[in-house]
Parts: C-alpha cells; sequence; structure tokens
C-alpha cells in the first residue's frame, strides 16, 4: 500500500486544504509564539523549525505519518545491524564506525566493534608514522605530501571535514600537507604534479571497489609520474608512496600495494557514509587521530540522540519530518544549504551526495513505482557569497526553496593578539546578523521592516519561504560529527517515509558502464554504428579535432 493510502497521510492532506496550504508565516507568527514550541537541541546542535510553514497539529499529523511508516522500529532495525539495505542485501553500519572501545555490537556472528576498532588502531599507526616524520619515500626523504586520489564518498567527505577543521591541525608535528585530485580528466592531478616533490609525495587510492576508473587512471597516472622522476623498482615505489583503503584487500595487493599499507573497510559501509571508516584517513592525518576520534565520538552523540530520544524530541527525525512536509504537501522541491562560516565551503556539496544519492530514487521497496515527490534537489553555498548570487532568486523567484541555515555561535575566541580578534569576532557577529537577517526576511517579506509606504512592486518580498535554523556552540570535530550523522538519520527517516531503499545507488550504474564502452569506440575507432546519431556526430567530432592537429 502506498503512504499516501494511510489515513496519517490522508490527514495531512485535509489540514493543507484546510488552511495549511496558503497561510503565511507572519500569520502564524502572529497567532501564537512558536520559538520555544519548535526549538530542539541534542548533542551539541541547536535547531530552531518555527520558521517552517506547519503549526503542532501539523507537527501531530507528521509523527502520525512516521509511526504509521515504521520509522521507530527502523531505527532500532539500522543501529542494531539488521538487513537495511534491501537491494544489496546488507546491513547500513556506518553508526558502528563510530562505537566506542568498549561498545558491543555483534552483527551475523561478527565482532563488529572488534574489527572498527582494530582498523582505527591501524589508522593510528600510519598518522603516527607521517606526523612523526618518519614515513620516507624510496630515497629516504621524509613524505610532506599526501594526496587522495578518490571520487564521491572517497573524496567528497574527507575534503569536507578537513577544510572544516583546518583550525585543528595539531602543534609540534612534522608537517604533512594533504591534497585531493578526484576528477577523471586528471586537470587536478595534473596540477598537483607540476609543484609536488616525488621523492615526498604519497598517494592514497581510496577506493571502496578498488576498481573506480577514475581513481584508477589517476593512479597510474601518479605511479608513471613517479617512476619516470625516480626510476628505479616498480614495486619498490609502490611500497614507499602509495597506501590503499578498500574493501577488497585481494585487489589491492594485485595493483601492488603492500599489505602493511592496506586499510580495510566493510561491504556494508555506504560510499557516502563512509568518512568514518579508513576513507578519513586524510582527515586524520590533517586533524591527528585525537581529533578524528572526536569527530567519531561527536556522531556516536548524534547516534544515541536518534537511537533514545522520543519521535517528539527527536533532530533527525524532526528535521526529516519538516522535509516530508515541504516536499509532499507544500511541493517544494528545491532545499538549500547556506552555511555561514567559510570552513564549511564544501557542506552543501557533500549533502548534494548523502541527499540525493541516498533518495533520489522512483521505485518503493515493494518494486512499485512511487505516486509521489522524494528527494529534492539539494544545492547552495556559504551564506554570505550566496547572498550576492542566488539570494535574488530566494526573495524575489518565482519558485518556493527550503532553506537551511548552519552557523556557529562562537568563533575566533581564541586569537591570542586581542585587537586582532576584536576584529574578527566582529566579522563573526557581522555574519551572524546577516544570517538571521536573511532568514527573518525570508519568512516575513515586507514585514520585516516597518513602513509608511508601500514600495513599488519590483522592490517588493513576498516572505513566506520557510527555513530552519541550526547552530552550535563552535566548529570543532564533535559539533562536525554530531552535524553530520543529523543529516544521515534525516536521510534515513525520510528514506523510510518514502518507503525506498536509502543506502543503494542504481541509478550510478549505468552511465558508468556505457561510459566504458563508449571509451573503448572512441578508442579503437570501431562499433559507432551501435549508437544513436547523436553520439555518433559527437565521437566523429571528436576524432575530426583530434586527428586534424
Amino acid at each position: 500500500m502506498s503512504i499516501r493510502e494511510t489515513q496519517a497521510w490522508k490527514a495531512l492532506e485535509q489540514q493543507l486544504e484546510g488552511g495549511m496550504r496558503d497561510i503565511h508565516l507572519k500569520t502564524l507568527f502572529q497567532q501564537s509564539p512558536r520559538f520555544e514550541t519548535f526549538y530542539l537541541e541534542a548533542a551539541g546542535i541547536q535547531m530552531d523549525l518555527s520558521k517552517q510553514r506547519w503549526t503542532t497539529e501539523v507537527r501531530e499529523g507528521l509523527l502520525s505519518l512516521a509511526r504509521d511508516a515504521g520509522v521507530p522500529d527502523a531505527i532500532q532495525r539500522l543501529l542494531s545491524g539488521e538487513r537495511v539495505n534491501r537491494t544489496e542485501d546488507r546491513p547500513a553500519l556506518h553508526t558502528a564506525l563510530r562505537l566506542p572501545r568498549e561498545a558491543q555490537l555483534e552483527v551475523e556472528g561478527v565482532d563488529v566493534v572488534g574489527e572498527v576498532h582494530a582498523t582505527l588502531d591501524k589508522m593510528e599507526t600510519l598518522v603516527n608514522k607521517l606526523l612523526n616524520g618518519q614515513w620516507r619515500g624510496a630515497t629516504g626523504k621524509p613524505i610532506t605530501d599526501v594526496v587522495n586520489l578518490g571520487v564521491g564518498g572517497s573524496d567528497l567527505g574527507p575534503l569536507m571535514v578537513t577544510s572544516a577543521l583546518t583550525d585543528f591541525e595539531p602543534d609540534d608535528v612534522f608537517e604533512v600537507s594533504t591534497h585531493f585530485a578526484s576528477t577523471m580528466d586528471g586537470s587536478q592531478l595534473a596540477d598537483f604534479l607540476s609543484w609536488l616533490n616525488p621523492e615526498t609525495t604519497l598517494f592514497i587510492l581510496s577506493s571502496k571497489s578498488f576498481g573506480t576508473i577514475d581513481t584508477l587512471s589517476n593512479a597510474s597516472t601518479a605511479l608513471d609520474w613517479i617512476s619516470t622522476r625516480l626510476g628505479g623498482d616498480e614495486a619498490l615505489i609502490k611500497r614507499f608512496h602509495f597506501v590503499g583503503v578498500s574493501t577488497k584487500p585481494e585487489k589491492m595487493t594485485e595493483w601492488g600495494i603492500d599489505p602493511a599499507n592496506q586499510l580495510l573497510f566493510w561491504d556494508w559501509v555506504g560510499g557516502r557514509y563512509s568518512l568514518w571508516s579508513a576513507i578519513g584517513l586524510p582527515i586524520a592525518i590533517r586533524v591527528g587521530m585525537d581529533n578524528f576520534r572526536q569527530l567519531l565520538a561527536g556522531a556516536h552523540a548524534m547516534d544515541e540522540h536518534f537511537r533514545t530520544a522520543d519521535l517528539a524530541e527527536n533532530l533527525p527525525v524532526q528535521l526529516g519530518l519538516i522535509g516530508i512536509w515541504n516536499v509532499n504537501f507544500l511541493d517544494i522541491r528545491s532545499h538549500a544549504v547556506l552555511p555561514y562560516d567559510g570552513r564549511l565551503k564544501h557542506l552543501p556539496g557533500y549533502f548534494q551526495q548523502l541527499e540525493m544519492e541516498s533518495n533520489g530514487k522512483s521505485v518503493t521497496n515493494g518494486d512499485a513505482v512511487v505516486d509521489y515527490s522524494t528527494c529534492p534537489v539539494i544545492w547552495g553555498e556559504i551564506g554570505p557569497n550566496g547572498q550576492h548570487a542566488f539570494y535574488q532568486l530566494l526573495h524575489q523567484g518565482t519558485q518556493p526553496v527550503a532553506c537551511d541555515f548552519i552557523a556557529p555561535v562562537n568563533r575566533y575566541n581564541d586569537v591570542e593578539d586581542e585587537r586582532f580578534r576584536d576584529d574578527l569576532m566582529a566579522q563573526h557577529r557581522l555574519a551572524l546578523a546577516n544570517c538571521f537577517a536573511q532568514s527573518r526576511v525570508l519568512m516575513l517579506g515586507d514585514d520585516a521592516v516597518k513602513s509608511e509606504s508601500t514600495p513599488p512592486s519590483y522592490m517588493r518580498y513576498r516572505g513566506n519561504q520557510p527555513s530552519s535554523t541550526l547552530m552550535f556552540d563552535s566548529l570543532n570535530p564533535a559539533t562536525l560529527g554530531a552535524l553530520i550523522a543529523l543529516y544521515e538519520h534525516k536521510v534515513f527517516v525520510q528514506g523510510v517515509i518514502w518507503d525506498i531503499d536509502s543506502f543503494d545507488q542504481w541509478g550510478v550504474e549505468l552511465g558508468k558502464k556505457i561510459a566504458t564502452e563508449t571509451e573503448e569506440i572512441i578508442a579503437t575507432q570501431s562499433g559507432l554504428d551501435s549508437l544513436d546519431d547523436s553520439s555518433r556526430g559527437l565521437i566523429e567530432a571528436i576524432w575530426r579535432g583530434q586527428t586534424s592537429r
């Protein structure tokens, strides 16, 4: 049965048609105080949902929908290691990656916690070797630069976290810089290789399957780059200059990764959920293993809240439910992520993959085509930059957009120079003022400013654009971990209600298969007749362009 046929869904539709479709946020704020009603806090995250276009009655209806969809039971099944990834018939146990050492979790006869911490311990050994200046390349010089070769979840998560936590690089360690190359066209790698020293560069091959063509093509280029410049035994170069992170030890060994340089994770870790695993090696190199463990601890705190809190007080559940209301009832299918902290510049891109690869589905777990909308389009930018780019559309455009404003309460408090600290803290106050002002104008429109005259139409603000505001005391490993886990669980809650599998990604597979076949046609110049007219024309244009030079 479709979720639309449940009594809870029909009751929400009745509320929508009974006045909620057209009511303005300014009216809701005139009717009663809202902040205390729609404010929640847990695991270091503060969340204000009062600027969303809902009421306590709508919230109760959404809670009924969640119960009808089996959300409470689904939470326990996820966290206990049941096979919630149905199409691949396996658990989705990213939460196990952040369980403390003393925890106990046995899944299908395997001590998951023991295996996780064994990998973390090996990871710590490698990290300490690098940060102590003890990892030396083939010519005996210490490694100074590490390049992560990965794509998707093997790139976006580590890149986002290392950028966010630059203030937490450890002191009194040997300086090792981290870099990221993901594009299959080689543009990022070509840039790095133009100035890196092959004698002091280490590459991390991060690939769950160890068969991703993007990563392996970059790895082949990197190997040729070092071999050409250093000469010598290729096997020796692989031993001193390459680390592998994968679920496939046999493939890493076949490629030539020394077993001592192999870090493993498990099939039950989805790529976009893998930064908590050994895929997070670049994070640990950048911020040290202690801070990496704090990242895990922050996520675990949110996991525990998700597991134990009542649905009405549960941050991931509430954030997920307001998304359901916006998408399926208010018909808002665009969602902007707007961090007001420059260190979170990669957060919108990270959430794009997390949400759209997880819930960008149109077939239910029962193999039926959905008759309702699922994941909205996720996009965004650092808030102050977005104000000068696309906020025009948010305020005066023709389509509704739900927004998440994200900001730390405190920043720069530990800057030693008093005058410099005051200047920077003033800038942070300015960022917070803009964050709150933008959400206020999106909510109230023209009524945000009292005026005795009516402005011309081109200066009017309609308001009624819903938003959530999420804050934390300061951006640190623990609060960032909790924030990411909050969104992971929000995605899961929505997937349960939409009755879709949030942990597979079959939609990315066909394009990769066709790309392999197409590359063969381009390289061999045979098989063109099997393609459509457009593809044939494009490939022939490539041949003409490349052979004419």
